[in-house]
């Protein structure tokens, strides 16, 4: 289909005439490439370096599924196969009863641990931190501040999902024991160099380039931040090289794209989430509810970022949408941002 290009300008206008968007840039193709439009705003274009926040799950995921496919693990795995027991112990304890050891990889890849997340969930203090301070939380730092907070529900309750950051800092652990390497290098191995990415990365040294990004009117710069949830939110792209990895994940370059028929369990976020649901690994976005007043058709697959990313497929239209507003403010932002676009597709 061709693109409607002044529908996509209205919309991306919309998004960036708003006081607090700084800067943005979006950029839509379909599977083959031969249609492709990009817009930029405040100096971005298709190679600037964002960051991508959550988006980096989707490289985690893309790793889970890869050692899935050489055997090297499975979905079904209790998390005590590669965490030793002091490490989780406390870890999940929902109304008196220790669930630790029952926490699967499933539990965590589809967000229905019930886990809460020590920053976002935690005192306003610690969310107030995050934002103001730059601070390096280790990984057994991260588990400890977990432990001091009560679970939402117990693992795996049917159709409860909770959307936390823990649950993929615990996959990116279990990536690094099973390939006895450090995720940085997995991520090379497996998707950076396979897929020619050459400015894609997850920051590691003082000389690494790491955008800012804003609060409101105030510019970010937080490496430490980043540093601390690798596996979650850490890495580093541009529209052009998140588009390559995009259509490689839901086509099946890097993995056995079967697993998408196999798992298809998605179970509805919590409320402050809305409208968005969860599958292994990936956010998605029915069109055909409330949110759309029932007037879309099909979903959006792939995810959006709390910095104002987005990375998301349009089955339906065969269209696939990367942009960022690099806005903390609103979470929401780039989610309404990418529905607003997949609506405007309608031929």
């Amino acid at each position: 289909m061709e693109i409607p290009k002044q529908k996509v300008q209205k919309v991306f206008g919309d998004v960036t005439k708003k006081k607090q968007i700084h800067e943005s840039v979006l950029l839509i193709e379909n599977s083959s490439g031969d249609v492709s439009y990009s817009l930029g705003y405040g100096g971005r274009d298709a190679d600037t370096p964002f960051l991508m926040a959550s988006i980096t799950k989707l490289f985690t995921t893309t790793c889970i599924f890869i050692l899935r496919d050489q055997r090297k693990l499975s979905l079904d795995d209790e998390i005590t196969k590669y965490l030793k027991k002091d490490t989780i112990s406390n870890l999940h304890v929902y109304k008196g009863r220790e669930y630790s050891e029952q926490l699967t990889l499933s539990d965590l890849l589809f967000q229905t641990s019930g886990l809460r997340d020590a920053i976002e969930e935690g005192s306003n203090e610690s969310k107030k931190r995050a934002i103001y301070e730059d601070v390096l939380t280790d990984f057994n730092e991260t588990i400890k501040n977990t432990k001091k907070i009560q679970p939402h529900f117990a693992p795996g309750m049917g159709k409860r999902a909770h959307y936390t950051n823990i649950n993929f800092e615990i996959l990116g652990k279990i990536i690094e024991i099973v390939t006895h390497s450090p995720l940085e290098d997995v991520f090379r191995q497996f998707i950076f160099d396979p897929l020619g990415l050459k400015d894609t990365y997850l920051p590691q040294n003082e000389d690494d380039f790491v955008p800012h990004v804003y609060y409101k009117d105030t510019a970010l710069y937080r490496p430490k931040l980043l540093k601390s949830s690798r596996a979650s939110g850490g890495c580093v792209s541009t529209a052009r090289e998140l588009m390559v990895f995009l259509k490689a994940f839901f086509r099946g370059k890097l993995f056995n794209n079967s697993i998408f028929h196999e798992l298809k369990v998605n179970n509805r976020l919590q409320a402050s989430m809305l409208p968005i649901h969860y599958g292994a690994g990936y956010m998605r976005i029915p069109l055909n509810g409330l949110a759309t007043l029932f007037m879309g058709k099909g979903e959006l697959i792939g995810h959006s970022g709390s910095t104002g990313s987005l990375a998301f497929y349009y089955p339906e239209k065969d269209l696939f949408f990367i942009g960022d507003v690099n806005q903390m403010e609103n979470p929401a932002t780039p989610v309404r941002l990418v529905m607003r676009l997949a609506m405007s597709m309608k031929s």
